[in-house]
């Protein structure tokens, strides 16, 4: 969604609100379970952020069918039907879509890698192995383009402004299961807020967004159990004025996780998010300098 008038020195990005289920995703799960991997309505919570002139990516594709937060190498082997890159690519292709030996982490080892294979509100994804060839769509048709998207829209406010401020923006259960870092069972602040432990964007402005919500009536941590993914390692560049901030929403506060339909909470979340993006025009404001242009053209 782009800004309706002059852009403003702040990017948002929704990676895991997708709801458009591809026909070849080809999981032995129905849609029904496939929905709880979802960041449910994170973008209708800050729809007006355009209004604000503030640009918001939000993925159509949903985070079960390839995850825009992980790197592109952190694939789990098992789950392929042959070796990786698979004999049915030419090398040329592979070196254009830029993935090189198989890295997987944590994540992977969980089974909410690139490709996810379980979850703990779904249970297993497939009953078959994967075809290299199909990760490299995915890659291609869904991965590659948002994170070229993201990356053109902070080189092009860096143009303008001296500093960009990003916000990527999702959605938590209400307690920690088997996959998440924090123990099964464990009640979870109301939001989360992750900056890679201060390296991905300045303390002040993880500390004005904590202060905001805290004086909203929110219970916030910083860094705990969530410090940011993929998304800021690879886009955050302080050091040369692109700032990246990870929120993290309590599901209950707006939705029932059972059915997965809004519920009263929503639209007082909401009003408390414009808040909250008005407040950070105010912080980005305060840190242009006098050659800074107001406008930039999309």
């Amino acid at each position: 969604m782009l800004p309706e008038g002059a852009w403003q020195p702040l990017v948002f990005d929704v990676p895991h609100c997708g709801r458009e289920y591809p026909g070849d995703f080809g999981s032995a799960l129905p849609e029904a379970k496939l929905r709880y991997g979802e960041d449910a309505y994170v973008d209708e919570l800050i729809a007006r952020a355009p209004v604000l002139g503030i640009p918001v990516l939000a993925a159509r594709f949903p985070r079960t069918y390839i995850d825009p937060n992980r790197a592109p190498e952190d694939i789990d082997p098992a789950l392929l039907s042959e070796a990786w890159p698979g004999a049915d690519l030419s090398l040329d292709e592979w070196a254009e879509v830029g993935v090189g030996s198989l890295q997987p982490s944590i994540k992977s080892q969980r089974g909410i890698g690139l490709i996810w294979q379980e979850f703990a509100a779904g249970g297993m994804l497939y009953d078959r192995k994967l075809a290299p060839a199909e990760v490299f769509r995915r890659i291609q048709t869904c991965y590659r383009p948002y994170h070229d998207t993201l990356a053109a829209w902070l080189r092009l406010l860096k143009s303008s402004f001296p500093n960009v401020w990003h916000v990527n923006w999702h959605s938590m259960k209400s307690r920690g299961n088997k996959h998440t870092p924090d123990k099964p069972g464990t009640l979870r602040p109301d939001i989360v807020l992750g900056d890679l432990h201060g390296t991905a964007c300045v303390s002040e402005f993880t500390a004005m967004v904590r202060e905001t919500l805290t004086d909203s009536g929110y219970d916030v941590s910083v860094n705990d159990p969530y410090a940011g993914a993929w998304i800021l390692q690879h886009h955050s560049d302080p050091a040369h004025g692109i700032h990246s901030l990870q929120i993290e929403i309590r599901r209950d506060l707006y939705m029932d996780e059972a059915t997965l339909e809004c519920h009263e909470g929503f639209a007082h979340l909401q009003r408390d998010l414009n808040g909250l993006m008005g407040k950070m025009q105010e912080f980005a404001a305060e840190r242009l300098d006098g050659n800074t242009s107001e406008q930039v053209i999309a």
